[in-house]
């Protein structure tokens, strides 16, 4: 009497669990394509909300590899008014200002990208820095800049436009 009321137990237990399993195996594709569109829209909305920052990142690096180019700053900052050392102090201080009012693009723009920003802001520097050095103490901001405007022709490439070149380039890979 119990022997057959447990075998009609297991039987409805072992159906109920076939049932289940064939129900779960049917769905799960169906939940795991849902759950794929899902995480799809969720990165599409991410990208549109984080490509114009993106953007406006690479174009402020952009912006600040030709303000740091001496051949714009030294006209901006009319070199003819200061002595040598002055001058070198000015432009040190304005790479660095430059260079801090963007050291917060580097969220949102790649390694590379950023790792020219500071090769351009410390090659700026060292050239400037070594210019100075080469000058008599007596020297004029004009001589400064002829110094520095001179070395920089004597390249083969204006380092610049190569630095910008580059950011581009990383641009358009993200695009």
């Amino acid at each position: 009497m119990i022997y057959p009321l447990l075998m009609d137990v297991i039987k409805y237990t072992v159906a109920g669990l076939c049932v289940v399993a064939l129900t779960y195996y049917l769905i799960k594709p169906h939940l795991d394509r849902a759950e794929k569109f899902q995480l799809l829209d969720l990165r599409k909305a991410v990208t549109n909300q984080t490509l114009p920052l993106k953007l406006q990142a690479y174009e402020r690096v952009v912006l600040f590899i030709e303000r740091v180019n001496p051949a714009n700053m030294l006209i901006r900052l009319n070199a003819n008014e200061y002595s040598a050392s002055e001058l070198h102090s000015i432009v040190v201080a304005e790479i660095r200002n430059e260079y801090q009012h963007n050291v917060t693009q580097q969220i949102y723009v790649s390694p590379s990208a950023w790792a020219v920003v500071k090769r351009i802001k410390d090659d700026t520097t060292s050239i400037v820095t070594n210019a100075v050095k080469g000058l008599p103490e007596d020297a004029s901001g004009l001589d400064l800049s002829r110094t520095i405007l001179t070395h920089l022709s004597t390249l083969e490439e204006n380092p610049y436009d190569i630095a910008a070149v580059m950011v581009r380039r990383d641009l358009d890979d993200i695009l």
